[in-house]
C-alpha cells in the first residue's frame, strides 16, 4: 500500500471517529477467560471458555474450545476450536460456529435507522487447516434483518487478516436499551437449511437459507481440523484501523458487565459472610451483601459452589452454603447456610473451607 493511500485511509478513519473510538467488540483479543481456559467434547451451544464468545453447535460431532497462545504478531491469545470427534455426514439443519454480541445501547453512535446512519467495518485475524470460503453473518436483533458476506482463507495453518465492511442501514433501528444490538456469526459448518439461499447484496429480512449463504467448509469432516480467531475489531467507517489494545483490567471490567466469577483463594477467603443463627438448621438473615465489579447488563443469575463451612458462637457443624443467592444489577446477597447444632440468635460466619474450589458467579449474558 502506498504512503498516500495510507494517509488517505487514516484521514477517512479520523472523520469516522474510529481512530479514537473504542473497539465495539468486547474481548476481541481473547485475553479474558473467567470460566476457564479450555473445555472439551462440546456438543451444544454456549460460552464454553473465552468471555463473550459463544460456541454454536447443533448436530453430530463434538468440538474442543480453548484459549491458545498460537497467535499472529502483536497478540498474546487467540480462541482455538478443534474438531474433537468428526461427523462425516452433514445434515441439512446442522451447524457449528462462533458468535459474539454488541449490546444495543453501545450501538447508538452508528445512528442506524436514520438518514445519518454510518457504515461499519469488522476486521479480524483468522487461521484454519481448511482453506476455502467462509461466511460471516451480521444480524440486527430489533428489526430481524441480516447481511451475510464471505471471506476466503487462502493458506492453511497461516494467520490471515480479513476486513469486511457493512454499509449503513438507514431503515433498521437499533433500540437504545440493554438488549442485543448486533450479533456476528463466524460459520464453520452449515447445512443446506442455512446455505440454500442466494448471495446477498444488502440487508434483508432474516431467512435461514441466507444466514450462511456461500459458506463452503465443513469444519467437522476431519478430527484434525483447527480454527483460530483473534484481533476482532468493529469500528465506524469503511477503513480498518490498527487494533486498539486495552489493559487487561479494562477488558476484564467490560466482560464483567455480562459475567463474573469470584473464586476463593484460601480458607476464610474473600467470599466469607457474616450473619446470625435463626434456628437449629439455618444461619441466615443477610449473610453477606456485596457490589458487583461493574453494573451488570441486567440482574444476573447467581450460582454458588464448592466447599463451604460455617461456625456459630455456640457450636454447630456440617454447614453448606445454600443456593439462596439473590442479585440486582448492582448487588448480590447470600441468604443462608444450612446445617445443624447452632443456637438461635447467635453470630455465625460462613467461609470457604477449601483453598481453591469455593466460588460465586453471576451471569447476565444474552440468551
Amino acid at each position: 500500500m502506498s504512503r498516500a493511500r495510507t494517509f488517505a485511509d487514516l484521514a477517512t478513519a479520523s472523520e469516522a471517529d474510529s481512530l479514537h473510538s473504542p473497539n465495539m467488540i468486547t474481548n476481541g483479543d481473547m485475553s479474558v477467560a473467567q470460566r476457564g481456559t479450555s473445555s472439551t467434547g462440546q456438543s451444544s451451544s454456549g460460552i464454553k471458555a473465552i468471555d463473550q464468545w459463544t460456541i454454536l453447535h447443533n448436530g453430530g460431532g463434538t468440538v474442543d474450545v480453548s484459549q491458545s497462545t498460537t497467535v499472529p504478531n502483536g497478540f498474546k491469545n487467540s480462541l482455538k476450536i478443534e474438531c474433537n470427534s468428526a461427523d462425516g455426514s452433514l445434515g441439512a439443519g446442522e451447524f457449528s460456529g462462533l458468535r459474539c454480541y454488541v449490546e444495543a445501547q453501545h450501538c447508538q453512535k452508528l445512528l442506524f435507522g436514520t438518514s445519518d446512519a454510518k457504515a461499519i467495518t469488522i476486521s479480524f485475524h483468522v487461521r484454519s487447516k481448511q482453506t476455502g470460503t467462509y461466511a460471516l453473518n451480521l444480524f440486527l436483533d430489533d428489526d430481524t434483518v441480516q447481511f451475510t458476506k464471505t471471506y476466503t482463507i487462502s493458506s492453511a495453518d497461516t494467520f490471515e487478516k480479513k476486513t469486511i465492511t457493512f454499509p449503513a442501514n438507514t431503515s433498521a433501528v437499533i433500540e437504545d436499551d440493554n438488549g442485543k444490538g448486533i450479533e456476528f456469526t463466524w460459520w464453520l459448518r452449515a447445512g443446506s437449511t442455512y446455505t440454500g439461499g442466494s448471495a446477498m447484496s444488502g440487508y434483508e429480512a432474516y431467512s435461514n437459507g441466507d444466514a450462511a449463504v456461500g459458506h463452503a467448509v465443513d469444519f467437522l469432516d476431519d478430527a484434525a481440523n483447527e480454527f483460530y480467531l483473534t484481533g476482532v475489531q468493529l469500528e465506524i467507517g469503511e477503513v480498518a484501523t490498527p487494533f486498539k489494545y486495552e489493559t487487561f483490567a479494562d477488558n476484564l471490567l467490560r466482560c464483567q458487565r455480562y459475567f463474573y466469577k469470584f473464586i476463593s483463594d484460601h480458607a476464610y477467603g474473600p467470599l466469607g459472610a457474616n450473619g446470625m443463627q435463626i434456628n437449629t438448621n439455618s444461619a441466615s438473615g443477610v449473610m453477606y451483601q456485596g457490589q458487583h465489579p461493574v453494573r451488570m447488563r441486567t440482574a444476573p443469575t447467581m450460582a454458588v459452589g464448592g466447599s463451604w463451612n460455617a461456625e456459630v458462637a455456640t457450636g454447630g457443624s456440617n454447614f453448606v452454603l445454600a443456593a439462596g443467592v439473590r442479585a440486582s444489577d448492582l448487588f448480590w446477597q447470600s441468604q443462608e447456610a444450612i446445617g445443624d447444632g447452632g443456637a438461635n440468635g447467635y453470630a455465625a460466619i460462613v467461609y470457604s473451607s477449601d483453598d481453591d474450589d469455593a466460588f460465586l458467579s453471576g451471569s447476565a449474558e444474552f440468551a
